[in-house]
């Protein structure tokens, strides 16, 4: 088994990595800091909202999923969305990121 990063130092990385690059980011739900799951809300404002969750590959390696489907929704239902995840797992992490471009912050292949 494989050591990993507790969530809390990752997501501080993923902040910086955002700051460094100019792009608005925002903790809107806090979880356990050692090994919490984490919802990305990305909102590409006009262009609607995609919600990526964290998964494992079969070696092992970091991907993110598009919960909410390969298109953008409207906001309000990738809230709702997030708020069904949310009553499932209070210890879930919840991230907004202002860009509808993953790639940019975020290491590990999206699917």
């Amino acid at each position: 088994m494989e050591a990993r990063l507790k969530t809390g130092i990752w997501l501080k990385a993923l902040i910086r990595r955002c700051d460094l690059a100019a792009i608005a980011v925002a903790v809107v739900a806090r979880g356990d800091g050692d090994s919490g799951a984490i919802l990305i809300k990305l909102n590409g404002r006009g262009d609607g909202c995609s919600v990526l969750t964290q998964a494992r590959g079969p070696a092992g390696e970091l991907l993110w999923m598009r919960a909410t489907g390969a298109a953008a929704v409207a906001e309000a239902d990738a809230d709702s969305y997030i708020a069904r995840q949310r009553r499932r797992d209070p210890d879930l992490w919840v991230v907004e990121i202002e860009s509808a471009l993953p790639q940019t912050v975020l290491d590990g292949q999206i699917l």
